[in-house]
């Protein structure tokens, strides 16, 4: 099993093959505004588990997700790649890049994404809270559960607009699949990366938006200085494209020797 994609062949051959992961709730159609400014590399935007054309598909934690990953890139005959991933796609780009068998990695791009809980009590804390999270998509209507999940403080900078269209946007998904989606790859389940992702051997970038305080936090945990998307929170990349998409280029075509 493989999961939903959508291919795009670039310009360059010489070019990586950059691949999207979107976060929890989205499709890899959350990039398709990204596509024609990146048409020099081959392109893969990815549905993950839950979610998309692989609403269907389910996975046992960020193990299962990571090995549908690896299948879904060979299927592709993806040999070289850069990872692009937010939020929950960035934490699935992140475990991605500390398991050992990443010849074909070149690069991450993480857009607020988090390495994981060090703490037991913040893991098993996070872990409850999500559990109540999957239970309230399963037994109310989704858009009033989506009403209440976009409340929370991480999407504190969007406006009522901005809210009420990521709501309608994403009242098109299976609240079934969300709920099984959220629990198997919860914070509180993820391994703390911290120690792994500061060895890795591939250039690492740390995307935030400039009001996102709790993510640019994140970032400095890594020893990591973030790029910062002016006049954007937490999905920087739907509140500031342009700016997104300028930074997203200028990292991608430093030369490797540029890049610690």
């Amino acid at each position: 099993m493989i999961l939903h994609a959508v291919a795009a062949s670039g310009r360059r051959a010489d070019l990586p093959c950059l691949v999207w992961l979107h976060g929890f709730l989205g499709s890899g159609q959350e990039w398709t505004g990204f596509h024609e400014a990146f048409a020099d590399w081959p392109q893969l935007r990815v549905d993950l588990p839950g979610h998309g054309g692989s609403a269907d598909i389910t996975a046992d934690g960020f193990a299962g997700v990571d090995n549908l990953l690896r299948k879904t890139l060979i299927s592709y005959n993806i040999l070289k790649y850069w990872l692009v991933g937010y939020s929950l796609g960035g934490r699935v780009a992140m475990y991605h890049a500390c398991q050992s068998e990443n010849a074909g990695l070149l690069g991450l791009i993480i857009e607020g994404g988090h390495p994981g809980l060090a703490d037991d009590d913040a893991r098993k804390n996070r872990q409850a809270s999500d559990r109540r999270w999957a239970q309230r998509f399963l037994q109310a209507p989704l858009r009033e559960a989506l009403l209440d999940w976009y409340q929370q403080p991480v999407f504190s900078s969007l406006t009522h607009k901005e809210r009420e269209e990521l709501i309608t946007l994403r009242s098109q998904n299976n609240p079934a699949s969300l709920a099984v989606m959220l629990e198997s790859t919860s914070l509180g389940v993820q391994p703390d990366l911290h120690a792994s992702l500061q060895k890795l051997r591939v250039p690492f970038h740390y995307i935030c938006g400039a009001r996102d305080e709790k993510f640019r936090t994140v970032a400095e945990s890594l020893n990591l200085s973030p790029h910062l998307i002016p006049a954007a929170g937490h999905n920087a990349h739907r509140e500031n494209p342009a700016a997104f998409r300028a930074c997203l280029l200028t990292l991608l075509r430093q030369p490797v020797e540029e890049t610690p």
